[in-house]
């Protein structure tokens, strides 16, 4: 049985974990197909500029955690005897965490830049790669949620 520490450290990790995944569903498949349909271009690429926005915020937190919590767990077993699935956890994770950077740094402030210049186009030209991104993050994100429960995991 886990001690208390490692609990806390498990349930925190997982905790960013669905925050992180979870934001992307929601946001990949309702928030945006629902703006597509009810707003033009004007209102919609604002709206999501801003709600990616707070969303990134609490992404970051999530992936601080997720690293320090899965780091700390590692730690705890050794490297070395670290399951395989946790391995791929920590692979995937980090591809996830330099996507989610990229994003963050390169083209979401495209994406406020041309938004805030009324630069309709250039600002679906963004939103769109950021779009394709997370949708690939999220894939990443059920591998990794996959590793999590497999046999391997521990």
């Amino acid at each position: 049985m886990p001690s208390l520490a490692v609990a806390l450290l498990i349930f925190v990790h997982l905790l960013a974990a669905v925050v992180w995944v979870g934001g992307m569903v929601f946001a990949h498949f309702a928030l945006r197909p629902a703006a597509v349909e009810v707003l033009d271009p004007p209102r919609r690429l604002p709206l999501l500029a801003a709600a990616l926005g707070r969303f990134f915020r609490i992404v970051a937190v999530a992936v601080v955690v997720i690293v320090a919590s899965g780091l700390a767990l590692i730690a705890q077993v050794g490297f070395a005897r670290a399951p395989v699935g946790w391995h791929v956890m920590l692979a995937t994770g980090l591809v996830m965490a330099g996507v989610f950077a990229y994003i963050h740094a390169v083209l979401y402030p495209r994406l406020k830049r041309a938004v805030a210049e009324a630069q309709w186009p250039q600002a679906a030209a963004a939103l769109d790669r950021i779009r394709r991104l997370v949708f690939f993050n999220l894939v990443l994100g059920v591998v990794t949620l996959a590793a999590a429960v497999s046999p391997r995991a521990g």
